[in-house]
């Protein structure tokens, strides 16, 4: 019997002492030209954490340092391309040093007071919304 099995992917949140952050514009589908959070698939034999610095730099050539894992999201539909779990980190980044890379068209720096008026892909608003309850909550 064969079994389908969800993809792994990782997304980071790469934020800075003044809480802004990071989110890369998609040069493919699902969602091109949508603004995203860095991420991707997990390499079979890699580890989340590698894959998350990994894709960091890949996308946005910033070396991050992981701060949190923040949350897994494993909501079946949340991705067009099929069924694809999550796991979520916080990562502390140098802004400055950011360049779109690899799949991402453009990069920007962002507040949590622009997110309504961005076209974000995925759930990643969703996932923006409760990086910002949580860090209200600190």
């Amino acid at each position: 019997m064969a079994y389908k099995i969800p993809s792994l992917t990782v997304d980071i949140f790469i934020f800075n002492e003044k809480r802004e952050f990071i989110l890369i514009k998609r040069k493919n589908d699902p969602f091109k030209d949508h603004w995203a959070l860095p991420g991707g698939f997990v390499d079979y034999g890699e580890t989340t954490e590698h894959a998350a610095v990994r894709e960091a730099k890949e996308e946005t050539s910033i070396d991050v340092e992981l701060i949190k894992l923040f949350n897994v999201y494993s909501e079946p539909d949340r991705d067009p391309r099929g069924h694809t779990v999550t796991i979520f980190y916080l990562a502390n980044g140098d802004l400055s040093q950011a360049k779109a890379d690899d799949d991402a068209k453009d990069f920007g720096i962002f507040s949590f007071d622009d997110l309504d008026s961005l076209d974000i892909a995925f759930d990643h608003k969703m996932i923006l919304n409760e990086v910002k309850d949580y860090f209200n909550e600190e």
